[in-house]
């Protein structure tokens, strides 16, 4: 199974730019209650912070298991949602559009 860091690290190269067009949003991550992480997407760019953005517009809170399982395709976001695998706070409905701005 991956890790959170190898994940991050391979997200940039996967990033799709045009998917991104005319979007400006910041994805809060938070994993295991404890690690806080985000996406950052402007101008068709991508930038993972390793920090708690002071004002996301939208937080997933999830199990680290989890998230590694949703990037990787095992489970769709959606699933995750409804089984209680990850919370969402804020615009729900961006979380919708995260898994078209990275090739699997």
């Amino acid at each position: 199974m991956k890790t959170i860091d190898e994940v991050l690290a391979k997200l940039p190269e996967k990033f799709l730019p045009d998917a991104a067009a005319d979007l400006t949003v910041v994805f809060q991550f938070l994993i295991d209650e404890s690690r806080h992480f985000s996406i950052e997407i402007d101008d068709k760019q991508c930038q993972i912070c390793e920090h708690e953005h002071p004002d996301p517009d939208v937080t997933l809170i999830m199990s680290s298991e989890t998230f590694v399982s949703v990037i990787s395709g095992d489970i769709g976001g959606t699933t995750a949602y409804m089984t209680g695998q990850l919370r969402a706070e804020g615009n729900i409905m961006l979380a919708t559009k995260l898994n078209k701005l990275f090739q699997r």
